[in-house]
């Protein structure tokens, strides 16, 4: 005799691999500390490779303008204008990330803990079968 509960747990956890199972696996798989700052690490480099980027983009159009006259004191001004942009964008990136890359690893956990929950009342399911069978 099929048994319903087993069925419904067999559907979930199938549901379950096919759509999270083995990216949550990558992810429980680090503490989430660990999780966390490696990729804010990530994030902050791809973003400086970015920002970095971007600012040739615009020297490169704009600088002749910038370069016409140029003295010390006008240099230390553009100089100290993207360093201020480059930090501040740096700290909301950092906190962004690390706030996003948490609620990740969270889900994940919790998906997970769900996960293997379903698992154990099946193998008890199993078990009891087997039990009443003897």
């Amino acid at each position: 005799m099929l048994d319903k509960r087993k069925i419904r747990l067999m559907t979930r956890a199938a549901i379950y691999d096919k759509t999270y199972g083995e990216e949550d696996m990558k992810i429980t798989g680090y503490y989430q500390k660990d999780y966390i700052s490696l990729n804010v690490w990530i994030t902050l480099i791809w973003m400086t490779v970015g920002y970095g980027l971007t600012a040739a983009l615009l020297f490169v159009g704009c600088g002749e303008s910038l370069v016409e006259g140029i003295t010390i004191a006008r240099m230390l001004i553009i100089a100290a204008v993207v360093l201020g942009i480059y930090l501040s964008l740096v700290i909301i990136y950092a906190i962004g990330a690390g706030s996003f890359y948490k609620k990740r690893h969270m889900q994940a956990k919790q998906r997970m803990k769900k996960y293997m929950r379903d698992l154990s009342k099946m193998e008890k399911i199993n078990h009891k079968k087997e039990k009443n069978r003897s």
